[in-house]
């Protein structure tokens, strides 16, 4: 990844493939809980320059994966693969439920050209077979878009809210993608499968089917931990012990299923 693949974006608002690459080192080992992040040393290591590993710095602290201790700056927080699958499962309740009220009021014509337009924007974004930073930073945005859509239609600010308090855990929101670079071709399985999730669940919200636009969006928070070893993707996590094994740990639960 260059620092050139970066240049036309806006400065800003954080770079999603950046953000993407930290947590997966983040959820690798790479950087463990306790690990000190500057920006020089950090932007040196990915290729790109200091503002966007400090827009993604202020992303991640506000996903709880960073936070500031005293005078020593940023540093890794501690979680535990059980903090991470519950805040998913959490998200994907919440989700559900925005999905199931939504399909059972009717979905307004200009909400469900929104959510079309996702789903058309996410086919553009996987039609050369192959993915790019650009390609990353365009489904985050997208991503969020969709979600934001459905959470933000339901009716309740309930649920909007509840889903703020929880993206504030590490993996938790639904734009917290990981993306493994030495796996791109199986990271592109991985958000076809998304994107066939997406389309599904459109489709369920048109039809006004409740149930199973509930159950399609819960399931579709799974995505980024249960589906790994689907698609090889079964990276080594955190050393096993207190901080827990997010990876390892998904990836053996999932091998039981």
């Amino acid at each position: 990844m260059t620092q050139d693949a970066y240049r036309e974006l806006d400065p800003v608002e954080p770079s999603p493939s950046v953000v993407a690459t930290l947590r997966q080192l983040i959820l690798e080992g790479r950087y463990p809980p306790g690990t000190r992040l500057a920006e020089i040393p950090v932007a040196e290591a990915l290729g790109v320059s200091r503002t966007p590993v400090r827009l993604a710095f202020r992303t991640l602290s506000q996903e709880g994966l960073l936070h500031r201790v005293g005078k020593r700056g940023l540093e890794v927080r501690a979680f535990t693969e059980t903090d991470v699958l519950c805040a998913v499962e959490v998200r994907g309740v919440l989700e559900g439920l925005a999905a199931r009220r939504l399909a059972e009021a009717g979905v307004t014509p200009d909400l469900l050209a929104e959510l079309q337009g996702c789903v058309d924007d996410g086919e553009q974004v996987l039609a050369a077979g192959r993915l790019s930073a650009r390609d990353v930073d365009r489904w985050s945005r997208l991503n969020q878009r969709f979600h934001s859509a459905i959470v933000g239609s339901s009716g309740s600010r309930v649920i909007a809210d509840a889903i703020a308090r929880n993206n504030h855990l590490p993996f938790a929101a639904a734009d917290s993608i990981t993306i493994d670079k030495r796996a791109l071709p199986a990271e592109h399985r991985k958000l076809q499968l998304a994107q066939l999730q997406h389309r599904l669940i459109v489709e369920a919200l048109r039809q006004r089917e409740s149930a199973r636009a509930e159950t399609l969006m819960r399931e579709h928070a799974y995505i980024g931990l249960r589906y790994a070893t689907l698609f090889g993707l079964d990276t080594p996590g955190l050393p096993a012990g207190r901080h827990g094994t997010v990876a390892a740990t998904t990836a053996r639960r999932a091998s039981k299923a």
